[in-house]
């Protein structure tokens, strides 16, 4: 899946919230993440590393 396909995908099923404090924030994430299958979270990671690495890239590919 490329990057663009992954981002439509992700804007029609974002999930968002609203945290009046770090602490609930930080409690909000952990409950969201528990309760994604162990599948959604690996290819939530494969995803995040796959975006770092292309970030990466292009960071070096403008300082040569």
């Amino acid at each position: 899946m490329s990057l663009s396909q992954r981002s439509k995908r992700r804007r029609r099923i974002i999930t968002a919230h609203r945290a009046r404090s770090f602490a609930e924030a930080e409690q909000w994430d952990l409950e969201f993440w528990q309760r994604q299958t162990p599948e959604a979270r690996l290819a939530a990671l494969v995803a995040l590393r796959a975006d770092l690495a292309a970030v990466a890239a292009g960071r070096k590919a403008r300082r040569n």
